[in-house]
Order: C-alpha cells, then structure tokens, then sequence
C-alpha cells in the first residue's frame, strides 16, 4: 500500500494487465445489440441484401465490460461509490466469429475537490483483443469514490 496525494491504494496494481475474460461474437449478438441500441444502420443489422457480413456498432464492448470483476485495489477513502464516465476508442473492426480476449489495467487513480468535497477518482483501461492479438478497442472507466454529505 502506497499513499500519493494522500490517497491510500495498493499502486503495485498500476498498469498491470490482467485477463478478464474471452468473448464470442455472433452475428446474432452483434444485431441484437444493434436493434436494442436503436441502430438502423444495414451495416450493423443485416439488411444488406447479401452485400458481405454485418460488423458491430462501436459501442458493442459495453456488454463485455459491464459487470467484470476487477481487482481490488484497497481503496482507503470513502463511504460512497458511483460510476462517473466512460469513454470507448475503436481502433478495427468487429465482426461476427472474433473471439475477444479483454485484459484490464488500473490506469489511474487521482483526487480533485468539488462542491461536495474530496473526491477520488479510479480509471480503469480494458483492451479487447480479437482472435490475431490485434487491438479492437479500449475502453476507459471511471469510478469515483467521496465521503457521504452530512445530514
């Protein structure tokens, strides 16, 4: 355990991988997520009239993503935890029959003072990788994590 600007973290955990899991892709996956997000594009919902393969919307790695387990990283601070953001890079297409393998990192972890007072926010980085070790997308989390407000 490690204190920098005061917070209290197990930091032998920056920037180290670890595998989370390894997701097929259908082509059934890829247009039920697609019609479930309100996607008309043919690209994405097979009504191309034969004109190749559908690929996933860019937004598809959020089924993967939502509810892994991630390490712990013994947080000292806060009584109170909430999801702050999310932001996902598309670096190459995905497409029906890719095996994605995701590995996470604790990619940050830094404090800022708002309204509310001391807050600490804990950024997580989850690289999909398909079936060729090539790099489909990052996606970055962020969980913050602040003392509840007096009552």
């Amino acid at each position: 355990m490690t204190t920098d600007e005061g917070i209290i973290y197990d930091r032998s955990l920056l920037d180290q991988e670890t595998h989370i899991g390894t997701f097929e892709v259908t082509r059934q996956m890829i247009i039920d997520f697609a019609k479930s997000t309100g996607e008309t594009n043919s690209i994405h919902i097979g009504d191309r009239n034969g004109e190749g393969d559908i690929i996933a919307p860019s937004t598809i790695c959020n089924i993967f993503v939502n509810g892994l387990t991630r390490p712990d990283i013994k947080l000292e601070f806060g009584d109170l935890s909430f999801f702050a953001g999310q932001s996902i890079e598309c670096k190459k297409s995905i497409q029906p029959e890719d095996v994605l393998n995701a590995y996470t990192k604790l990619h940050n972890v830094y404090s800022k003072t708002g309204r509310s007072g001391k807050m600490v926010f804990v950024v997580w980085q989850t690289t999909f990788k398909n079936q060729q070790g090539e790099v489909v997308a990052f996606v970055n989390e962020s969980f913050v994590r602040r003392n509840k407000p007096n009552s």
